[in-house]
């Protein structure tokens, strides 16, 4: 998919910096994600790419640089502010509760209450509602071999818990979805299914932060490579006019990308 590179970013970070000690995690970072593309974020360990997204997603907050959705300056205090602005977060611990359903883990934290005094005085759960909004979300992206909308999450594969867990990011996030290493602890089948479940919701139009480690992975579905190098964005690369080589390259510091000054 080709991007038109003066497209306004759906989110962009400016000069952020977060310190945690004497240790600077972030130094004068910025990011950009244009509208509609998938943008992987790679970096080696102790890059500060786990950071960037935090900052991004509200995990954390930085102690200086701005942060803008679809131009707009937004402070995140926590991950409830940026969900309720429309960004969405798969970590890698995926963050469901093993015990309860699928259509509950759909809802956690956000579940639906039954219409008028049953709901607003003795807050029974719209449970019906619920596993048909589950059920049809699951649908749209290809998921519907989970034939049990109420079987606890604890009874499927890891690719088909992957598979919740980005229906209910795509579900919600409305304007962003970040994956966090989506296919770190899966087969080669069932990260297959992980990366066309990718590429089938940026087809509804929701742009995607992909952090992988997964070279082969991020080049297959890239627009666009954010490589992070010493706290910052060292540079953005092509993933068609660039191998995997370079990109670990510069990501390592073994090669220093065309226009960038290689760091004191």
């Amino acid at each position: 998919m080709s991007k038109d590179t003066h497209e306004s970013p759906v989110l962009e970070a400016r000069g952020l910096v977060k310190r945690y000690g004497k240790v600077t995690a972030l130094d004068h970072c910025d990011f950009d994600l244009r509208p509609g593309e998938i943008l992987a974020v790679i970096g080696d360990n102790g890059a500060g790419k786990s950071t960037l997204i935090k900052a991004l997603s509200g995990a954390i907050q930085p102690n200086a640089g701005e942060i803008f959705l679809e131009g707009q300056p937004v402070s995140f205090g926590s991950p409830n502010d940026a969900r309720g602005e429309g960004i969405e977060t798969v970590y890698q611990t995926l963050a469901m509760s093993p015990a309860l359903s699928i259509a509950d883990n759909m809802f956690m934290g956000r579940e639906l209450r039954m219409p008028g005094i049953m709901g607003q005085f003795f807050r029974k759960l719209d449970r019906k509602r619920m596993e048909e909004f589950s059920r049809q979300k699951l649908s749209e992206l290809g998921l519907m071999t989970i034939q049990n909308i109420n079987q606890p999450v604890e009874t499927l594969s890891g690719g088909q818990r992957q598979g919740v867990a980005v229906a209910r990011a795509a579900a919600f996030g409305s304007r962003v979805v970040i994956l966090d290493e989506p296919t770190a602890a899966l087969g080669v089948k069932e990260s297959r299914r992980v990366l066309d479940l990718i590429q089938e919701v940026r087809a509804r139009g929701i742009p995607i932060i992909l952090i992988s480690h997964n070279m082969p992975h991020v080049f297959e579905v890239a627009d666009r490579v954010h490589i992070h190098r010493l706290g910052k964005r060292l540079c953005v690369i092509d993933p068609k006019e660039h191998t995997m080589s370079d990109a670990v390259a510069y990501m390592t510091g073994a090669a220093v990308p065309e226009g960038v000054e290689e760091p004191a």
